[in-house]
């Protein structure tokens, strides 16, 4: 008798955790973190989002294995060339049930809404499954802990004047974290990016 029987099948291949999104620039990024420092410093116990996690998700694949990468990489790329940037600002804040602090995105929220449709048709076009939610432009900025039930709304409430200015997409990003959870926070990174068509500046 085998006393060494053979696995049930191959193991499953490597997954991460990925999603299509935009960033706004490091001015931008800082813009918003001058405002946020009251909320900083009164809620410690938030968890805060690192600042080079902020962006915009235009599609949110979740788990996707290693080898659909290079096909979403190329698709991507070719998606990118020649897509005129869009002009977008941070604005105001608000909170879902109270657990999730976001900043506002407003400015040219139509072509904004029209890029997440074509990115996310492209996904489906190479058979990647994935929840397709409805899109609510938004930077994540911190998601509350039990000890802290009310910094989140705060944190909210002291962004409801805020009004950034204005800045065009440099980069379409392709963002990926091991798809392993544990007792840290995910860490994000660039898989790739693309840049965007910036209008030259005039005068």
């Amino acid at each position: 008798m085998d006393e060494h029987p053979p696995p049930d099948g191959p193991p499953a291949p490597p997954t991460l955790r990925a999603f299509v999104a935009l960033a706004p620039p490091d001015e931008a990024k800082d813009e918003l973190a001058r405002a946020l420092r009251p909320a900083y410093a009164a809620h410690p116990r938030l968890r805060w989002n690192r600042i080079e996690d902020w962006h915009i998700t235009l599609a949110f694949l979740g788990e996707v294995p290693a080898t659909a990468v290079p096909p979403l990489h190329a698709a991507l790329a070719d998606r990118a060339a020649g897509q005129p940037a869009l002009r977008l600002g941070l604005q105001g804040g608000g909170h879902f049930d109270g657990r999730l602090l976001w900043s506002g995105v407003g400015g040219d929220l139509d072509g904004l809404h029209r890029l997440a449709a074509e990115v996310r048709a492209l996904v489906r076009a190479l058979g990647l499954d994935y929840r397709d939610r409805p899109l609510h432009p938004h930077l994540t900025l911190a998601r509350a802990r039990r000890d802290d039930p009310t910094g989140v709304p705060a944190g909210a409430a002291a962004l409801t004047a805020f009004t950034g200015r204005p800045w065009w997409t440099p980069r379409l990003h392709l963002v990926g974290s091991s798809a392993l959870r544990g007792p840290e926070p995910l860490r994000y990174r660039d898989l790739a990016s693309w840049p965007l068509a910036v209008p030259p500046i005039s005068g």
